[in-house]
């Protein structure tokens, strides 16, 4: 019986070392399907890279997905359809294609701004009927035909410009469909590249009539030789970038500006231009932009703002001024502001003398306003002070001597009330070119404060 018994043992362990290489291939087998190298489970790998690579995020209970400067020239079916807004902006697309985001149904903006994008299909839109908002400016758009937004019965907000449009008869229908009073916010700013007959104008002034007419004389009047395109200098704002969600907000920071821009688009909310040369602001150069709640102006080597420079803002709320060269406000640059709440006016020199009363008297009669940096810099007697410290002392008693030496009361008096030899003093210091008084020592407590104007 042992040898039977030794037989099978030898037998059992013959089996076992057979079985174990078999299941050493399947075990790799599937430890190569989890590691992505099956075809249909690689691909999936791929795509979830892809999305970890763009941002995605909700905000108000609506999904965004945030593919910027990922140098994409395509769409990613694999990405979420429910999104609500899609950031394609600084990429590499080139063409939009058919039936391109015909999967993304529930969109309701799609920024493609900064491409290199020099055709749409007709089709490029189809399946996007709640889309309210197509950001297409910087790119190289030359033509188009009103086919093209057809399948966006609801666009109401349309950007354009920047844009090498060639004004021929090719786009006509286009222009005729921005050109409808209905259609206000479709195409504004947009401008013809070519032919040079009408280079500079914008399509929705154009006169459409003319299209064709160029087209039939592309030579011009030079002797039939075509004219070489000239270049247009871009203005001021397609330099900037146009962002419309979470709100619209018009980026115009570091871009070498020595002034506001002149075609500043209406319905901003956000508005920044810090980090630029703008040394004077103008008087109503923001009149069009009646939206604007936050103007950053900050780190300008701004030294002069002309008195109207806020007029029509009135509903900002924050003012960033800090950073610049500013000594004063002039009287009256700050009435139009009547719901501003926060004013940084940190790392400015300013100068504590008669002018910079103004600044006080307002700050103080608009107590909701949050302000910070006001620290005078001269004369050397005030310097490191805070401007409020400083206007408190340029209100202080006059000395007795003075009250009574010069005021006349008319009753015959010899001294005078305390608060007719303030009144005086007031007078006298006018009269005599507003000159800065030698800080005063407070001899007993003011019953009232007055604070003298220019």
């Amino acid at each position: 019986m042992r040898p039977f018994t030794s037989l099978l043992l030898l037998l059992l362990l013959l089996l076992l070392r057979s079985a174990e290489p078999r299941r050493g291939p399947r075990s790799g087998a599937r430890e190569k399907g989890t590691g992505g190298r099956v075809r249909g489970r690689g691909r999936a790998g791929v795509t979830r890279r892809q999305i970890q690579g763009c941002k995605e995020y909700m905000e108000a209970g609506e999904k965004y997905l945030d593919c910027q400067d990922r140098q994409l020239t395509t769409v990613m079916q694999d990405w979420p359809k429910d999104i609500h807004h899609l950031l394609l902006a600084r990429n590499k697309i080139q063409i939009l294609r058919d039936n391109m985001f015909s999967a993304f149904t529930q969109l309701k903006s799609l920024d493609l701004q900064q491409n290199d994008i020099s055709m749409m299909e007709d089709g490029a839109f189809t399946g996007l009927s709640k889309l309210t908002t197509l950001l297409l400016q910087h790119n190289g758009l030359r033509t188009a035909s009103e086919d093209v937004l057809l399948p966006l019965p609801r666009l109401t907000y349309l950007r354009l410009y920047d844009n090498p449009w060639s004004c021929l008869c090719s786009l006509d229908s286009l222009i005729r469909k921005l050109q409808l009073p209905s259609n206000r916010n479709l195409g504004n700013y947009a401008k013809c590249a070519e032919p040079h007959s009408l280079s500079g104008q914008k399509l929705k002034k154009i006169n459409v009539d003319a299209l064709c007419e160029a087209d039939r004389r592309p030579g011009d009047k030079d002797g039939g030789r075509p004219k070489l395109p000239i270049k247009v200098k871009p203005e001021a704002t397609s330099m900037c970038h146009t962002y419309m969600f979470p709100k619209p907000l018009l980026d115009c920071s570091h871009k070498g500006l020595d002034h506001v821009p002149s075609d500043l688009p209406s319905d901003i909310v956000k508005m920044d231009l810090s980090s630029n040369s703008i040394k004077h602001l103008r008087a109503k150069q923001f009149l069009l932009s009646k939206d604007l709640k936050l103007l950053n102006l900050s780190s300008n080597n701004l030294h002069h703002i002309d008195t109207a420079a806020f007029a029509g803002l009135l509903y900002l709320r924050e003012l960033d001024l800090s950073n610049n060269s500013l000594h004063h406000f002039q009287y009256g640059v700050l009435e139009d502001l009547y719901f501003l709440r926060k004013l940084p006016l940190d790392n400015n020199p300013w100068i504590c003398d008669y002018n910079i009363h103004y600044l006080m008297y307002w700050l103080k009669h608009h107590p909701g306003v949050a302000y910070s940096g006001l620290i005078c810099t001269a004369p050397s007697e005030f310097k490191g002070w805070r401007v409020e410290d400083y206007i408190k002392t340029y209100n202080g008693d006059c000395p007795k001597d003075r009250q009574t030496g010069s005021v006349d009361t008319g009753q015959g008096g010899q001294g005078g009330s305390e608060n007719d030899a303030q009144e005086e003093g007031g007078e006298t210091g006018d009269r005599q070119g507003g000159r800065l008084p030698r800080p005063l020592q407070d001899r007993r407590p003011n019953k009232f404060e007055i604070i003298r104007l220019s």
